[in-house]
């Protein structure tokens, strides 16, 4: 396997991790040729599976340098593109079989990963209806803005950084495929921020019983992600109003660090509710997420080199 853009904070971090997986072997590029076109068409060549950890352009252009290769994209660039598979396996029931038979497939955002998985269901089961009009609040760490911005929050003061929100003028590019895979008609309102720390997210939609079939309840909306989740290896639905996922009433985004894990939390009572979404803007989020796709393109156990438990 060979990672385009290896130098990248999403490239170093699957490297990472694929370090101590059992079945993968990764090709690596020498320094003075990350941008030879020619070298790097070999390595294309030369791999089973490559991935590209490129900012968008460069995702778009380095297609062209292996036509016949099977690629993963950690890009924006193809996620909603024709002829390619969004790599989701938790999607729906036939999308693990899609990824495996993929030659393009779209690594997830990591803001998106958490709205889908956590609206999807919702609208699949009648609950929430695809033309409600959803809010969506997150934060992530500053990791998720690449070389860059951890930079500059390394060298500034915490205290004026604490948390930023950004793209206030709503214009995220991960609402597109938010939009196109979770399920609903209506553009989401996406408030995302920056907070004053290395990894983790929460992603977090509110919702008012009277948009909600019959008026559901905080319980009615736990069991039917639960339900939907249920067999799933990396991501876990707690039970509701989960005061136990809490640390002194609040809502760590940094619990599942570390990990491919991602937790589904619904607070609430009989008039407003909340879902949300933890997990690792590294993991779940990005390099984590694309271990797991790689496992399933490759025909391996899809947890293989993943941490798996709860």
């Amino acid at each position: 396997m060979f990672i385009d853009g290896q130098a990248g904070t999403t490239g170093l971090q699957l490297a990472e991790r694929l370090a101590n997986h059992p079945e993968i072997r990764l090709l690596t590029i020498e320094e003075n040729h990350r941008k030879d076109a020619g070298r790097r068409r070999a390595l294309f060549d030369e791999a089973d599976i490559t991935v590209l950890c490129l900012p968008d352009d460069a995702a778009r252009e380095a297609v062209n340098l292996g036509p016949d290769t099977r690629i993963l994209d950690a890009s924006t660039a193809h996620r909603v593109a024709n002829g390619w598979v969004y790599g989701l396996p938790e999607l729906a029931a036939t999308q693990r079989g899609a990824i495996r038979g993929a030659t393009r497939v779209a690594n997830p955002g990591c803001y998106a990963t958490g709205f889908v998985l956590g609206v999807r269901p919702l609208i699949d089961s009648g609950l929430l209806g695809a033309d409600v009009p959803l809010r969506v609040h997150a934060v992530s760490g500053y990791s998720g803005g690449g070389k860059g911005m951890i930079a500059k929050y390394e060298a500034c003061d915490q205290a004026a950084w604490r948390i930023r929100p950004y793209a206030l003028g709503l214009g995220h590019k991960h609402v597109a495929e938010m939009r196109a895979y979770a399920g609903t008609n209506a553009r989401p309102l996406f408030s995302p921020s920056v907070g004053h720390y290395h990894s983790g997210m929460l992603v977090q939609v509110g919702l008012f019983a009277s948009e909600l079939d019959n008026g559901a309840t905080v319980a009615e909306l736990q069991q039917t992600l639960a339900e939907r989740y249920d067999n799933e290896p990396f991501v876990h639905v707690h039970s509701d109003n989960a005061a136990h996922a809490l640390e002194d009433g609040f809502l760590s985004p940094t619990t599942r660090n570390g990990t491919n894990q991602l937790d589904i939390l619904v607070f609430g009572h009989e008039t407003q509710m909340q879902i949300a979404c933890r997990y690792d803007n590294l993991g779940k989020g990005a390099a984590g997420a694309a271990v797991q796709n790689l496992n399933l393109m490759l025909g391996l156990p899809e947890t293989m080199g993943l941490e798996t438990r709860v």
